[in-house]
């Protein structure tokens, strides 16, 4: 897979594992990979990784997006977007090898593909005060 089409495996199962209980991330990522064909051992292990290690800051991760979306909180944000932004967040605060620029790039295109009319701009504008 390219690092495009892994990125938005991950967004899908941040995006399912929001509908579920808080342990429920193994319980989704298994049944989000039976669903998915031809993956690799290395496709499975990046998505599995990066999720896991997403929901391991989700607290900071959800902080920093509070602090940054004036007059939004992570609980009024439609779960799309969240999920988004979540992704976002973390690869421009914890992973030094994706610069900033990328991050929120693929961010808007997701934001842009499954998102409503808005979430683009939204997407860019909580993500931008990141990097001011």
């Amino acid at each position: 897979m390219t690092r495009r089409e892994l990125r938005e495996n991950v967004f899908k199962i941040l995006f399912r594992v929001d509908f579920h209980e808080e342990d429920g991330l193994q319980e989704q990522l298994d049944l989000y990979m039976e669903d998915l064909e031809n993956l690799k051992s290395t496709d499975i292990s990046y998505i599995t990784h990066k999720c896991r290690e997403i929901f391991s800051k989700i607290t900071e991760i959800d902080d920093a997006i509070n602090a940054s979306a004036k007059g939004w909180k992570t609980k009024r944000m439609s779960k799309m977007d969240l999920a988004i932004l979540r992704l976002a967040v973390y690869e421009m605060k914890y992973e030094e090898t994706i610069p900033d620029k990328v991050s929120i790039n693929e961010a808007v295109e997701l934001a842009k593909q499954y998102g409503t009319d808005d979430s683009a701009s939204f997407v860019n504008g909580v993500l931008a005060k990141f990097v001011c």
